[in-house]
């Protein structure tokens, strides 16, 4: 006669004293019976695993763990049981099963203390794992160094990303997306050679800039209010004075002002390809970063340019991070990067930062997709009444 849902209860409640107190064999029997009876749920089967393993039956008590995953697939304790029993064997196929707990589990707050602890070792072995399989892998491509040359920087990216130490960025621009671009944090000074004659005009740019912030009426903040469009949250960056910008270019229009106090800087923009859309495009401005502020994470809004930046006067402790990728700034050493992929900025000296800044036409587009893309815009802003609707 089949159990009833009273008597199955009573057996599992004996099952469990049983393991309790270190009776494994009659543990083993009561869940069995259980399992043979069809009333075993992943608790059951659990159980029946760690009877198993007390007694060393190693097979069944595996069998009994799958039983349980296969019933309940995001069970923390069958998964932490399974990931022991590879581990204790020997068998790398552990390291899986402890990312599983990890991904199941949900925050610390929420666990009770006992499952802190496991979620804690899984932790553990995890890193664990990884160090070691990382250290195999690199002994390895030491050893055939010599056949597939020195690491790349994308290689060298690459193993940090297998590794877990980087996570992976992707372009999100805010308004416009062109398909089938790289996805590329900074891009190689080397590939663009028109840098030379930038870097090479640092010491000139600096001094005009240098000379603009002697008047402390020139700069204004870079996100500024505007009543035509609504106030979102901008971070803490809308009209703040932190993050201050003086332009040379602004939406396309020459500011004839501004530049002329500028001369030599114009001068060394010259074959800079920057960026042309009517209304929009370019834009050059010197931006400062004052003393002790940060840019929060953000996006740019198109990923048809690039943006490139030319540090002036950098003192310690400004930082600059795009994706995974975290980079300081030097003195007259200029870098382009993709604005679309989450960036941020700080300053946590006692001194401001300044930088050149202004935005070049992504090298992959050929000529007639920027007059396309160009030309996309136009009719968006006729259509909008000419208000352009992003900076850089």
């Amino acid at each position: 006669m089949p159990l009833s849902s009273r008597e199955s209860r009573a057996l599992a409640d004996s099952a469990i004293a049983n393991l309790r107190r270190g009776d494994a064999a009659a543990a083993r029997t009561a869940f069995s019976r259980l399992v043979a009876e069809g009333v075993a749920d992943a608790s059951v089967q659990l159980g029946l695993a760690y009877a198993c393993h007390a007694l060393d039956d190693h097979a069944a008590a595996l069998a009994a763990a799958d039983a349980a995953l296969a019933l309940e697939p995001r069970n923390i304790r069958a998964l932490m049981f399974k990931a022991d029993h590879l581990h204790a064997a020997g068998n790398a196929g552990a390291a899986p099963y402890y990312q599983a707990v990890l991904k199941c589990a949900p925050p610390a707050a929420q666990l009770p203390s006992d499952l802190q602890l496991l979620v804690a070792r899984a932790q553990a072995m995890s890193e664990h794992y990884a160090q070691s399989f990382e250290s195999s892998v690199r002994d390895h491509l030491a050893s055939v160094a010599l056949r597939t040359g020195a690491a790349t920087p994308r290689f060298a990216q690459s193993m940090e990303l297998l590794a877990g130490r980087k996570q992976i960025y992707h372009q999100a621009p805010l308004l416009y997306y062109f398909p089938e671009l790289p996805h590329v944090q900074f891009f190689d000074r080397a590939d663009f050679p028109w840098l030379d004659k930038l870097e090479a005009a640092t010491d000139d740019i600096r001094e005009e800039c240098l000379a603009v912030m002697s008047d402390p009426a020139a700069f204004s903040p870079y996100v500024q209010r505007d009543r035509l469009r609504p106030t979102l949250n901008q971070g803490g960056m809308l009209d703040n004075p932190e993050w201050s910008a003086f332009y040379l270019w602004k939406h396309g229009q020459l500011m004839a002002e501004n530049a002329s106090r500028c001369p030599r800087t114009m001068a060394a923009l010259a074959e800079a390809p920057l960026t042309q859309m009517p209304g929009r495009s370019p834009s050059v401005l010197f931006s400062l970063l004052r003393p002790g502020a940060r840019i929060p994470a953000h996006h740019g809004f198109v990923n048809t340019r690039l943006i490139v930046h030319l540090p002036l006067v950098v003192p310690p402790g400004c930082g600059f991070r795009v994706g995974n990728e975290t980079r300081e700034w030097v003195e007259g050493k200029a870098w382009l990067f993709d604005d679309t992929i989450e960036h941020e900025a700080w300053n946590t000296s006692d001194r401001t930062r300044v930088i050149l800044l202004f935005e070049t036409w992504r090298p992959e587009l050929t000529e007639a997709e920027r007059a396309q893309v160009s030309a996309l815009f136009e009719a968006i802003d006729r259509l909008r009444g000419g208000l352009a609707d992003w900076s850089i």
